[in-house]
Parts: C-alpha cells; structure tokens; sequence
C-alpha cells in the first residue's frame, strides 16, 4: 500500500506506522482520522489512537475522525461490488453486521469471485471492526485531552433520502 502510495502521490511524506503508537515529533493545524480507525477494537486502543491524535494536533488545533459506523446508527447491511478489466472481472459481496451486539466490534465478511480468462476462483476474507456509541467517542476524546462535539455528515447521494451518519470533531485546547 506504501509502494502504491508513493507513486500516485510522489509530492507526500509517507510514514508507516501504528496510529496507537506513532510519535512524529510534530504538531499540525488538522489532523483527519478515517477508514484505519475502524480497526480500533477496544476502548484501549481507540483511546490510545486518539491520544496520538491529540499529540500530533496544534494546541488551538482540530482533529476530525469520522468513523465508518457508530452503534446507535449501525444497520446489517450487503453491498455488491463489480470490476472488469479486459479478460479478468470482479464480483464481490460485502456483508456488513454484528454477531455480538454486546461488544465494541462488528464484522464485514468480503466473497470475492474472480475471473481471469476462463479461470474462476472463490475468495472470502473478513474483517472485525470498531463500534463504539457516540457517547463513547465523545468521552474518549475528552480523555485524549479535546474539547469534544459531535458533527452530522451526509452520505452517498440524493437517494439516500437524507440519511446522516456521525462524525467527532476534538479542538486542542489553545492553553
């Protein structure tokens, strides 16, 4: 994924690393946490990925994390995905939902069937992602150190009819 990075976007820093435990030795104005979050399982780890959000912001700084899913908004759902590329082609069904409503996870289970040619293969692969409430979040960036609130976001496209799902933005206090 670095490799891939750095070559659609030469002009950018590229660091690897665990956003539990990556110390840069900088701050900056902003800070957007997305998508890796998710793997944030635990209120351990997610407090401690938030706390390196915190040291990477500028005191009077924001950091904005917007979550793929928060309990209170979570809904089971499948997604159909499809990729054709010359003779090779793409079909996958992801399926997103919550074997234990009890606990801070949920899964997202991926089958990928993939042509190429005239050769057919079967792929499952699955992920345990974070769910945590919104109260959770609120409380866990206050414990990083942010001036926590809560912000709507739409998303996908006028047929969603509205629907909003939940973003948190934490300001460093300036002091």
């Amino acid at each position: 994924m670095l490799q891939l990075s750095r070559e659609l976007n030469p002009e950018c820093e590229h660091v690897a690393g665990d956003m539990r435990t990556l110390r840069l030795g900088r701050t900056f104005d902003a800070v957007f946490v997305h998508d890796a979050m998710v793997y944030m399982t635990s209120p351990e780890d997610l407090l401690a990925a938030l706390r390196t959000a915190f040291l990477h912001t500028r005191p009077g700084g924001v950091a904005l994390f917007a979550p793929d899913s928060v309990r209170e908004t979570f809904k089971e759902q499948t997604t159909l995905h499809e990729a054709d590329s010359g003779t090779r082609s793409l079909r996958c069904l992801e399926w997103s939902w919550d074997p234990d409503p009890n606990d801070h996870s949920y899964a997202v289970e991926y089958a990928f069937l993939l042509r190429d040619g005239t050769t057919l293969r079967a792929v499952h692969d699955r992920h345990v992602e974070g769910l945590f409430s919104g109260n959770a979040w609120l409380s866990l960036l206050e414990q990083a150190g942010f001036r926590a609130e809560l912000v709507a976001r739409p998303l996908g496209d006028e047929s969603d009819q509205g629907f909003f799902d939940q973003m948190f933005l934490g300001r460093r206090p300036a002091g």
